[in-house]
């Protein structure tokens, strides 16, 4: 090319301006079944929040579409520098919605909130190992334990550890985050009309790039069939929850398709041995039957999770024998599920000094696992047939959280569905099974003092030794009935780019519009 050719060419490209990425347009609504209880990450146990809120926040880490734990709000990967202690590196440039910057003020007060609000913060239990967080610099920050932790990385990709704006939130109460959510997340809060819908608007100054979309609604729609009727009518964009006996609807319709995946989540019937106080604490034995380590076996054998999978599923559904699915570290292939025996659950009955019977009753929420209601009314069923006399009551979701399950009025049986984005075993037996937690209602020291051990265990080859030593007792004492791993069925509509992941998280930013 002549030297004039070449100056020309260097003249024109800086003359013209680089083209900027294109403005965030369209709008994408998506259907989830129940409505978030709380905009206070830190305060939510629940994938509905959970969802909502990964659009205002951002982690230190997070999961990409593979799976993978990569940086976020961390410029790169936590690092163990002391037996308890690691250090983060801190991304710079990142402001909050308010235009506050996020920087190690904002890493010290996050975590030391959760570390706090153990007891008082819904999803604080996950954070409890934190003692207190070290500003080494305005981009650096250390995290000391109280003992070693060896899941430190894989918990910070939990949305409950979103980093908060410490300035706008000193002194604030819940209430005041859940009306005012402010993150740094790809999506900022405009409003939230109870039961009807959240509106979100692009973050142009996203750190990452703006958004493709600019508007994101949320929806709840606890009925199945009516979620699905939005959907082939054009009202939302995508919807949680297809029902299995309806995926062939989506999968013939022309504007729709179907996206499935094995997910993390375990659906399972959880016991009260025990009962808990205001502040989650042991009182005593609880007085129903299910305080006998026999009726709980007793109801087990009684349930027929392969027939529930095959009729109420349609198929859609994986044995388990514990709440940890193959994909969990701590999973044991040796373990199997229990086998249907109405003989051996009368056998059990009787032992237990209930040869006529017993009566319980069945709590368990409508409308935000597939088929819920469906799947606890063929456990009901199948109970009465056993000699197991069941009421079932079944509740809209957040009422069941708030009025029922976190106040530990929910015994003697209880329907929840777990699946937390650590695929690690310390995430199941720790919120729902080691005393005391708000989810918690047995109380075991064997279990207790084998799961405080394990959370300090750094060899990993040690430390699943020590998760399958802590399947073999659970299993032995049964505080939950795990019936069957979920299979996660979404309908979209073809004008969205979107595939369905196992940890159940739906991200706007990561969509796209044809």
């Amino acid at each position: 090319m002549n030297a004039w050719r070449v100056g020309l060419v260097l003249v024109l490209m800086l003359a013209t301006p680089l083209a900027a990425s294109a403005a965030p347009e369209g709008k994408v609504v998506l259907a989830q079944g129940v409505d978030p209880s709380t905009l206070d990450m830190m305060n939510q146990s629940e994938s509905p929040a959970s969802n909502v809120g990964r659009h205002i926040f951002d982690t230190l880490v997070e999961r990409d579409a593979t799976l993978k734990i990569v940086p976020s709000l961390a410029a790169e990967l936590p690092k163990l520098v002391a037996p308890t202690t690691w250090e983060v590196k801190l991304r710079k440039g990142v402001k909050f919605h308010n235009g506050e910057d996020f920087n190690a003020d904002s890493a010290k007060y996050s975590l030391e909130r959760l570390a706090q609000g153990q007891g008082k913060l819904r999803g604080a239990t996950f954070f409890a190992p934190i003692d207190r967080v070290e500003i080494v610099d305005p981009y650096t920050v250390r995290v000391h334990t109280k003992k070693p932790w060896p899941t430190f990385t894989t918990v910070m990709t939990f949305v409950q550890g979103a980093m908060y704006p410490p300035k706008v939130y000193a002194d604030k109460d819940t209430a005041f985050i859940t009306k005012t959510p402010i993150g740094t997340g790809p999506y900022k809060f405009v409003r939230w009309a109870k039961d009807e819908e959240i509106v979100l608007d692009a973050n142009a100054n996203y750190f990452r790039g703006a958004p493709k979309i600019k508007t994101v609604v949320f929806r709840p729609i606890p009925d199945d069939a009516v979620r699905v009727a939005a959907l082939q009518n054009g009202e939302i964009d995508l919807a949680v929850n297809i029902p299995p006996h309806l995926a062939s609807i989506i999968e013939k319709h022309p504007k729709i398709f179907l996206s499935s995946t094995p997910s993390i989540r375990t659906i399972q019937l959880m016991y009260y041995t025990h009962q808990m106080d205001a502040q989650h604490k042991t009182t005593g034995l609880y007085n129903g039957p299910t305080a006998d380590k026999r009726v709980r076996q007793a109801i087990a054998y009684a349930i027929d999770a392969d027939e529930i999978i095959k009729s109420v599923l349609d198929g859609k559904g994986i044995r388990v024998a514990t709440m940890l699915t193959s994909m969990h570290f701590g999973y044991d292939p040796a373990l199997k599920p229990i086998k249907h025996d109405v003989a051996k659950a009368k056998k059990l009955l009787a032992e237990a000094g209930f040869p006529n019977g017993v009566e319980i009753t069945l709590h368990g929420p409508q409308g935000r696992y597939v088929r819920d209601k469906e799947v606890a009314e063929a456990v009901t069923g199948q109970l009465n047939k056993a000699g197991i006399k069941t009421t079932l009551r079944t509740y809209e979701f957040v009422n069941y959280l708030n009025n029922m399950v976190y106040v530990h009025k929910a015994g003697p049986v209880w329907l929840i569905g777990w699946g937390t984005p650590t695929l690690d075993a310390e995430t199941i037996y720790g919120p729902l099974f080691r005393a005391p937690g708000i989810f918690v209602n047995w109380q075991n020291d064997d279990f207790n003092r084998m799961f405080d051990e394990a959370q300090a265990i750094m060899d990993e080859k040690k430390r699943l030794e020590q998760y399958h030593r802590i399947n073999k007792l659970w299993v032995e004492e049964m505080p939950a009935v795990p019936l069957y791993q979920q299979v996660d069925l979404y309908g979209v509509n073809k004008r969205v780019t979107w595939k369905a992941r196992s940890d159940e998280v739906i991200q706007a930013y990561n969509m796209s519009l044809k």
